[in-house]
């Protein structure tokens, strides 16, 4: 990709126009702020900064520039993003053949995606003619609105053998493109049919509002009873969710997502008012579609059928959801009864007491294990859950909630769970204007760990003015971890206003964390001053550091050679050099 590119899309676009279409943002100190789309989070954690058109969240340190918050958001990869904004903002985008096969891809999934956009009006055209009475029929004694067929793109597809190969024939399209699509299938003769067959068809969506795959409910006599897409080049079901494209926004304002199965339920609960809801999609929900929802709401309402499946079902996904440390409830039908069935029989009253009556997901969870798991499978399932948080303040938020709910002793459960807390340390960080003394006693953990590259590095980042000059004195003999050198060299070598675009996930966070953070404690004056001299002199004692290590190397091979004269007089250098410090 023309990294020109990537620059003309930044540059015309501003971060705020993009981010406020999902986020309310209120203008404070020069820069936005408003609450984080990417975590649980009610208060502005995350700042919005036009003039250097990045965002960064002091919450989840979620950062980026737009492409990036736009990407995140919409689920998409780097090069949709970019595509999608570059044809908002009118910039043609020139592509480097780094894959000689990529603009054939490209090619093929955009030709995937104009079949199913064609079969979809195909599909809708079929419910309203006579063909269609049959469905229609099926759909009003559903008690399901006219607005609601339209809004989900609903269709028919007659119980015909070859009348979506015919007409997308008529497109140009050959029958072996609609089995690649997923449309027709083939079967084992070699004969290729209409996939969908005598069904009311459900359209699914991505993010952008483009059908990619379809969903197919038989309504006579006939299995199965649904039958789904299957994988394509442009679908992947365990990515994807029913309806996500159409409550997102409303999940971005309630920060609540109603998760149910069926797509019957999620369109009768945005008939209901329920419009945060979405459904998965004929399989188990998957980690992928967790991550997808979560960017959105910082609470999932699952919804499933009271029976011993849905339980089950319930107990899962419970799981995956407050592993990303969101908030979570289990919404149980009464028997016999689904969402929709309910909404048509009781109204959104009766669907209220369900949720009023739901309890939290990880009471539901240690309710099921309780009841149901023999105790050596409770204390599994404990020490699994807790071993698969990847955040430590998650794990000590969870840990003494399992231990109470499911009767276990804290410091045994603890102990046996490896989530013992570790000895208190005072964390050695080098401090502006301390004396030269107490720098150098202090110097000993400097550049031992990353937290110390991250401090120097701090410094040219916000004041990159100084970035020249520091490489004139040998800034890089401070750095002692790997990625810092190479962020290092990043800085030295590209100008300002262009580094962020080749910078790695880890790179840009602590960039973007880095000029953010210097919005709230600027130096100037005096205080700069002495910044600087620190950092400089840490140049001078890194630099004294490695005379002594190559001295002391020199020494031993000196040794290891025999040549006893050569150490002999590397000894008495050394020995000279540390009585000039201690005189100093």
């Amino acid at each position: 990709m023309d990294r020109s590119g990537v620059e003309a899309v930044k540059a015309r676009i501003n971060i705020s126009d993009i981010v406020r279409r999902y986020v309310d943002l209120k203008p404070v100190s020069g820069r936005w702020m408003g609450a984080c789309p990417f975590h649980q989070e009610t208060k502005p954690s995350m700042s919005v900064n036009d003039d250097e058109g990045f965002f960064y969240c002091f919450g989840c340190q979620a950062s980026g520039d737009v492409i990036d918050f736009y990407g995140r958001i919409n689920g998409l990869e780097f090069r949709e993003s970019l595509e999608q904004l570059a044809a908002e903002a009118g910039i043609e985008l020139s592509h480097v053949p780094h894959d000689p096969h990529a603009a054939e891809r490209k090619a093929r999934k955009q030709k995937l995606i104009d079949m199913h956009h064609e079969s979809s009006e195909w599909f809708q055209r079929n419910l309203g003619m006579a063909t269609g009475d049959h469905a229609r029929k099926y759909l009003m004694n559903r008690g399901m609105t006219q607005e609601m067929i339209v809004k989900f793109g609903l269709g028919y597809s007659p119980d015909d053998w070859h009348g979506l190969d015919n007409f997308l024939k008529t497109k140009g399209r050959t029958s072996e493109e609609g089995v690649e699509a997923g449309l027709l299938s083939k079967n084992d003769k070699g004969n290729i049919y209409d996939r969908f067959r005598g069904r009311l068809i459900f359209p699914i969506h991505n993010l952008s509002g483009r059908v990619i795959a379809f969903g197919g409910r038989i309504i006579t006599d006939g299995e199965p009873k649904y039958l789904n897409s299957s994988d394509t080049p442009i679908y992947k079901k365990g990515d994807h969710l029913y309806g996500l494209n159409l409550a997102r926004s409303t999940m971005t304002r309630s920060k609540r997502a109603i998760l149910t199965e069926g797509y019957m339920d999620v369109i009768s609960l945005h008939q209901f008012g329920y419009t945060d809801s979405c459904g998965v999609l004929g399989t188990a929900l998957t980690p992928d579609q967790v991550k997808a929802l979560t960017g959105f709401c910082s609470r999932v309402d699952l919804v499933f059928d009271g029976d011993g499946a849905g339980r089950k079902a319930a107990l899962k996904s419970s799981r995956m959801i407050l592993l990303q440390g969101v908030a979570c409830k289990v919404v149980l039908m009464p028997d016999g009864e689904d969402v929709d069935s309910l909404l048509q029989t009781k109204g959104a009253e009766g669907f209220e007491a369900c949720m009023t009556a739901a309890p939290d997901g990880l009471d539901f969870c240690m309710t099921t294990l309780r009841d149901e798991f023999a105790p050596r499978d409770i204390v599994a399932w404990a020490k699994s859950f807790l071993s698969d948080l990847s955040d430590a303040s998650l794990r000590a938020y969870y840990l003494p909630r399992l231990a109470g709910g499911l009767g276990l002793s804290e410091a045994d459960f603890r102990r046996d769970a490896g989530a013992m807390p570790p000895p208190r340390t005072t964390q050695q960080q080098p401090q502006r204007r301390q004396p030269v003394r107490q720098q150098q006693q202090a110097s000993m953990a400097v550049g031992k760990d990353d937290t110390d590259d991250r401090y120097f590095l701090r410094f040219p980042i916000q004041y990159p003015d100084y970035v020249s000059e520091l490489a004139n004195r040998g800034f890089e003999r401070i750095l002692r971890t790997d990625w810092a050198k190479t962020l290092w060299e990043k800085l030295v070598n590209t100008q300002p206003g262009h580094i962020t675009s080749l910078l790695n996930e880890q790179e840009k966070g602590f960039y973007y964390r880095c000029r953010e953070e210097m919005r709230i404690n600027i130096l100037s004056g005096r205080d700069l001053l002495d910044e600087w001299k620190h950092i400089c002199n840490k140049i001078t004692f890194g630099q004294d550091e490695m005379n002594k290590r190559q001295l002391t190397e020199a020494i031993r091979q000196a040794q290891q050679n025999g040549d006893t004269k050569r150490a002999m007089e590397l000894l008495a250098l050394k020995e000279s050099r540390r009585r000039d410090d201690e005189q100093y």
